[in-house]
């Protein structure tokens, strides 16, 4: 007669009660197999990824090297095919220091600060300064006496209102970021980028704005020093450098050319525009 009682059977192995109710997986195991599963996850996009590289230099045996198929579109566009390739390896081994943009629509300006938004000086303190700041640099509190060049205020608030605005400069962080804590009270600008951020060569200090992420023709960079911006020359806006002319009308100018910038599909026609104006004072609508 059969039990109505469920119960769990049990066998008997040489004397010994075994049951057979199921075990609960362990959450160790439910751990371990996701960790699993992230990894081939990994592994197959990394996989697919090397695909790619290698079918533009792998030899196929029937019809040559696969990049052969796409000759025809390479003559015509070579320079749209190897920016294709660069942007795969800066990728692979050079992260961007900046987010992704929001909104793809949005332009970008970087702006460099020493001698281009302000001039600082060391101890012994200047006649003239707006306000002091105390970084420390090398284990060594430090006085730095800031000015800020006329017309800093009004630039800053009126690109937030419509760019992306990014301090890049060359200078350390540890001086920089005090710096600019005291200059943006507002929170005005998106991003700072340092030193760390710039390319060093031949003892100089390069802003390579390929780099970055943001579409070249999307970009406007300004700068006192040509060195800083000479793999990008047509996204640049030189400045003459500002140490205390409190008459100084630069930025202002400024002001006035970012009104009408973006009315321009390439930013960089507008920059050619801006300065051919400038160069000949006849035609000002900059200024």
């Amino acid at each position: 007669m059969v039990s109505k009682n469920k119960r769990t059977p049990i066998k008997s192995i040489k004397g010994r009660r075994i049951s057979c109710r199921p075990r609960r997986k362990s959450p160790i195991k439910h751990v371990v197999a996701a960790s699993t599963a992230v990894i081939a996850s990994i592994q197959r996009r990394l996989s697919k990824l090397l695909s790619k590289l290698t079918r533009l230099g792998t030899p196929n045996r029937h019809k040559g090297y696969k990049v052969l198929k796409k000759k025809a579109h390479y003559e015509e566009e070579p320079e749209q095919f190897q920016d294709s390739l660069n942007d795969i390896c800066r990728t692979l081994f050079f992260p961007n220091p900046l987010p992704p943009l929001i909104s793809p629509k949005k332009r970008t300006i970087f702006l460099d600060l020493d001698e281009t938004l302000v001039h600082s000086t060391a101890d012994p303190p200047p006649e003239r300064f707006d306000f002091v700041i105390r970084p420390i640099i090398d284990g060594q509190i430090m006085n730095f006496y800031v000015l800020k060049r006329p017309g800093v205020d009004e630039l800053l608030e009126s690109l937030a209102a419509k760019f992306e605005v990014v301090v890049f400069t060359a200078a350390l962080k540890e001086y920089a970021s005090v710096l600019l804590d005291q200059l943006d009270r507002k929170r005005l600008i998106s991003f700072r980028l340092y030193r760390d951020s710039c390319r060093e060569v031949d003892g100089k200090f390069v802003k390579d704005l390929s780099e970055l992420g943001r579409d070249l023709k999307r970009v406007v960079i300004v700068d006192d020093n040509p060195n800083c911006y000479e793999y990008q020359p047509d996204n640049a806006i030189p400045i003459p450098p500002f140490i205390d002319d409190l008459g100084d009308k630069e930025l202002r100018k400024l002001i006035r050319f970012f009104e009408v910038a973006d009315c321009y599909d390439d930013t960089r026609d507008a920059v050619k525009h801006y300065l051919a104006e400038v160069l000949e004072p006849r035609n000002v609508t900059f200024l």
